[in-house]
């Protein structure tokens, strides 16, 4: 495969970034350079730029104190991140410390420009919505969010009314809605029917196929990107395969892992724009990356997925 030049100076210009920061080279992580070029694109329906189809969800595992050794490591992650091609990172003011980690370990990096960041409100009111995603705008060092979304639905008119205003003002590109909860599911059909918005974000996984049978057909439909939250419904499907090896059909889609398997089946369906899967170690991060390289399964494959983990 070959790099177009841009591709290499922006490569070279992470790397030397890692370095100036202290942190391994790419060649220390693992990294090939080329891959920088190779991750899976997907398009917002309502703008068409295209965002990667791998990105970083923070909950819990970016809630740690500033002076950890844990700092150190997700300061690692989110240099490689960048260099590996990767740019969405979703947050909240929510998430403990993640969105204050988050905001001042890019600040120190210095890759904002090569992040795609999305936080959310969740406020009664519009004062306090206001204030909440001021104090996002302070916590994460910056003067525009690619993406505010309503938090699990929130006083959702009331803030999407204020994200419009923002949005026009160009203090963040896109809004949306997100839900973590299949019991809010027909709320948010309804907003979604109702509202023209840019993105939802929307719990899916092999082990919670709900959103699939109506929220993301309804999404397609709409012109809605989809962020895809809990994509390893945290941690149990894992639990689920245990020690089991992967089946050897996997190579017919470029799996290489139980991560990169089900991932690979989130992004096979179409109406998905992009999965944020947990990350905080450098192993997770090339494993998570490489769902977005190479075949995905076709709807064959995909039964097949579904009938294997359904059997355990």
């Amino acid at each position: 495969m070959t790099l177009s030049r841009r591709e290499m100076l922006k490569a070279a210009a992470g790397v030397g970034a890692l370095a100036a920061l202290g942190l391994p080279s790419s060649r220390a992580l693992g990294l090939a350079l080329p891959r920088t070029s190779e991750l899976l694109m997907r398009p917002i329906p309502s703008s068409g730029e295209k965002i990667p189809a791998i990105g970083i969800g923070t909950a819990r595992r970016y809630d740690v104190e500033g002076s950890s050794e844990e700092m150190a490591v997700l300061k690692e992650v989110l240099a490689a991140f960048a260099v590996m091609g990767g740019q969405v990172v979703d947050t909240a003011p929510s998430y403990g410390r993640a969105e204050i980690v988050v905001g001042e370990l890019v600040n120190a990096i210095g890759n904002r420009d090569d992040l795609f960041l999305a936080t959310k409100v969740r406020a009664e009111g519009r004062e306090a919505g206001i204030e909440q995603m001021e104090e996002s705008f302070r916590r994460l060092h910056t003067d525009r969010i690619d993406l505010m979304q309503v938090h699990n639905l929130a006083d959702v008119e009331t803030q999407l009314a204020t994200l419009r205003e923002w949005k026009a003002a160009g203090r963040i590109r896109y809004l949306g809605i997100t839900t973590s909860f299949d019991r809010q599911y027909e709320d948010f059909e309804r907003v979604m029917r109702e509202q023209e918005m840019d993105f939802i974000q929307v719990n899916y996984s092999l082990g919670d196929r709900g959103a699939g049978e109506r929220i993301l057909p309804l999404a397609a439909d709409r012109g809605m990107a989809v962020l895809v939250n809990l994509p390893y419904a945290r941690g149990r499907l894992f639990q689920k395969v245990d020690d089991r090896p992967l089946p050897e059909w996997a190579a017919e889609f470029d799996c290489e892992s139980w991560g990169q398997f089900f991932l690979k089946f989130v992004l096979s369906e179409p109406a998905v724009t992009c999965a944020i899967p947990g990350t905080a170690k450098m192993t997770y991060l090339e494993d998570n990356l490489g769902a977005a390289r190479g075949r995905l399964p076709n709807p064959e494959l995909r039964q097949r997925m579904i009938a294997l983990y359904d059997s355990l």
